[in-house]
């Protein structure tokens, strides 16, 4: 059998990885679930349950021990087109009590035309076997006819509110730069879905107030750091992938300035890296690893030099990025799991205190880093 033939024999089985890390003495990759189609989301619920999106438009409740449901019931209608479908999902953090659920997805329009990123709310049933009660939260706007960029993570924040990440849907690149749509925006909310009254634009004429930040590309990735803030990571065009901070009324600069260009050559924009009134990313990958999924490991599970870290996913290069921070500033990146040979979708922290990674493929894996 040829080398290439092995490799892909090894991967299909789901154990390249954990061999590749046993072998350098690391961290340990341990499938837990497997034979996901295009997995994009993950929950984690109470006693070690887990919820799964499916990108064609299913949501898939996955067993402490690994065993994956049948597709739940009541999932609203998504467009299941290029990047499109169902995508994020969110457990509410007092989910052991009103067994709360955020989903957001690609949402069609009246007409089957156009599409926009919506976010909704329901609660699971005891059984886990369908959604009650789903209303939709936020929808952005204006819907349009694309297969692009529709963003899409949902974080809670201590103090009960929602952010999401909006794409700039491709082609309507230069709308991240006018406050009057939800393209290339993060928005901020409350649970009803309605606007909290200390949102940066409340009350601006001619600005959406739902929009914290703006300026953005494809944010697909997430998280609430441990400074008490969302940071997010974002997709550049060819080059230009960021990770940044958006904080309130802050415009980051996309398509204006971008560390990015064309695809296949040629600037965009003003072709400048800088401006002021705009900020810069707190870092930035070029060429692109195509970031999604983002998680800050709080827990000593893998001892001192990882506690603290930054994780990202990679979809391009097909492994998961580790980056150490000091005073709010990258000082080093490390590559991992290089040998995985699957595009890492989501990375998040378990209630274990343990990483867990999503990998998009026909027939993708829930896996969990265990400590070497």
């Amino acid at each position: 059998m040829k080398a290439a033939d092995v490799r892909s024999f090894w991967v299909g089985c789901g154990w390249l990885a954990a061999a590749a890390l046993a072998w350098a003495g690391g961290p340990r990759v341990e499938v837990v679930a497997q034979g996901l189609a295009h997995p994009w989301g993950l929950a984690f619920l109470d006693g070690g349950q887990m919820l799964v999106t499916e990108r064609p438009g299913r949501l898939r409740w996955v067993s402490a021990q690994g065993r994956v449901g049948e597709p739940i019931e009541g999932v609203p209608a998504v467009v299941a087109q290029g990047q499109g479908g169902l995508l994020d999902v969110q457990a509410d953090h007092d989910f052991a009590r009103n067994r709360r659920i955020y989903l957001c997805y690609a949402e069609p329009d009246a007409q089957g035309s156009g599409n926009s990123t919506a976010l909704a709310v329901a609660q699971l049933s005891a059984d886990a076997r369908r959604l009650e009660g789903l209303r939709v939260l936020f929808r952005q706007q204006p819907k349009v006819a694309s297969r692009q960029h529709f963003g899409c993570r949902i974080v809670e924040t201590p103090d009960g509110h929602l952010f999401l990440t909006l794409g700039d849907r491709g082609h309507l690149m230069a709308d991240a730069q006018t406050l009057d749509n939800h393209h290339g925006k993060v928005v901020r909310l409350r649970k009803d879905g309605g606007v909290p009254a200390d949102n940066p634009l409340v009350g601006r004429p001619g600005a959406l107030p739902e929009i914290w930040s703006w300026g953005h590309r494809n944010l697909q990735g997430a998280a609430w750091g441990p400074d008490g803030a969302l940071w997010t990571v974002e997709h550049g065009p060819q080059g230009g992938d960021e990770l940044n901070r958006p904080g309130p009324g802050r415009n980051h600069g996309w398509p204006v300035v971008t560390h990015g260009e064309q695809y296949g050559g040629g600037r965009i924009g003003a072709g400048i890296t800088r401006q002021a009134g705009m900020v810069d990313p707190l870092h930035q990958w070029t060429p692109s690893i195509a970031p999604s999924g983002l998680a800050w490991l709080a827990s000593d599970r893998y001892g001192p030099a990882w506690q603290g870290s930054l994780f990202v996913g990679s979809l391009k290069f097909r492994q998961l990025v580790r980056l150490e921070l000091r005073d709010g500033r990258v000082v080093r990146e490390e590559r991992l799991l290089t040998d995985l040979g699957q595009r890492v979708r989501d990375v998040r922290v378990g209630p274990d205190g343990l990483l867990y990674l999503l990998t998009d493929e026909p027939r993708g894996q829930l896996l969990r880093l265990r400590p070497g």
